[in-house]
């Protein structure tokens, strides 16, 4: 890429895009086109053809999903099966048409099988059951995959997936109902602080272990990605170091300053045991993650905290 190229970042108001936008911006990038939602819906095939055409980007950040933790997924199966496969679709064929230079698809790591060795190495793909709350979000993240596979075999299109492992930072979700477990903890504790609660409970034994890495983190390996890897085979990003849930909500306990009590509901489902990601791809070719989980977590809580303020204005 270069520093006048034209780039689309699909999503930019969301957690990822809004890193990568950020980032890009930094690194002195000076085209970048966004639309919101509003402006173009991309589950809309007529009006992506038309932006594509009218725009022309030559590189394309995939960035843009329909996204949630586990009651998100579980409730609203069709429509992260239908709004995603439309989106990446629309996207990937529009890319094809236009003749973009080269497009980045970002999928996730729950598409890997719920019991797959430890850790998750990218050939581990369709080799096994999928975890069934969030399985319609994988099929639509392996369709985008295996979308961009085709175009490449077919027509020689440059066109890459990238698979992060669980994400949290600036811009999250914190839903009370349809957030990822991170941000959940981080607004289940402030709450109970601000309330001076007694305990928090959380969802599960706590035993499953997840990996964490942050978005801006995310960004710069996405942009590296961009500049650096051109091949078929998807490529894991993560850090490739995890913990337990219980050990996570600790972590979060103490940086929002929570003194009471953890309890844990285990009625509620864990969903899947273990999900780490081997990166030993990404670290041969030269990547590191460089924000740790508990400098991170500060930074997150400070970012959920300048949310609540201007939701309250």
């Amino acid at each position: 890429m270069e520093k006048d190229s034209r780039i689309y970042i699909a999503g930019h108001r969301g957690m990822v895009g809004g890193a990568i936008t950020r980032h890009l911006k930094l690194a002195g990038y000076t085209n970048l086109i966004t639309r919101t939602s509003a402006e173009l819906d991309l589950r809309n095939q007529g009006a992506v053809h038309t932006f594509f055409q009218v725009e022309k980007p030559e590189y394309v950040f995939l960035a843009a999903a329909k996204v949630g933790g586990i009651v998100a997924n579980n409730t609203y199966r069709a429509d992260f099966l239908y709004d995603n496969l439309l989106m990446e679709c629309n996207i990937i064929h529009a890319a094809y048409q236009q003749q973009v230079t080269k497009l980045m698809f970002l999928g996730s790591s729950c598409i890997y099988p719920k019991m797959a060795p430890q850790p998750l190495r990218e050939d581990y793909l369709l080799t096994g059951p999928l975890e069934h709350t969030n399985e319609p979000y994988a099929i639509a993240k392996i369709a985008g995959i295996k979308l961009c596979e085709a175009y490449r075999d077919q027509y020689g299109c440059d066109f890459i997936s990238v698979m992060p492992t669980n994400l949290y930072g600036i811009g999250d979700n914190y839903h009370p109902q349809n957030s990822h477990v991170l941000p959940a903890l981080i607004r289940r504790f402030h709450e109970a602080k601000i309330a001076n609660a007694p305990s928090v409970t959380i969802w599960g034994t706590g035993t499953p272990k997840r990996e964490f890495l942050y978005a801006d983190d995310l960004a710069d390996a996405c942009i590296f990605l961009m500049q650096t890897y051109s091949e078929k085979e998807l490529i894991n990003v993560g850090t490739g170091e995890d913990l337990t849930i219980s050990e996570l909500a600790e972590l979060v306990k103490d940086v929002v300053g929570f003194e009471g009590e953890i309890r844990y509901d285990t009625s509620k489902p864990d969903g899947t045991p273990r999900k780490l990601m081997d990166v030993s791809k990404l670290h041969k070719l030269g990547w590191k993650h460089s924000v740790d989980l508990k400098e991170g977590l500060a930074l997150a809580y400070d970012d959920f905290l300048h949310t609540q303020i201007v939701a309250e204005r």
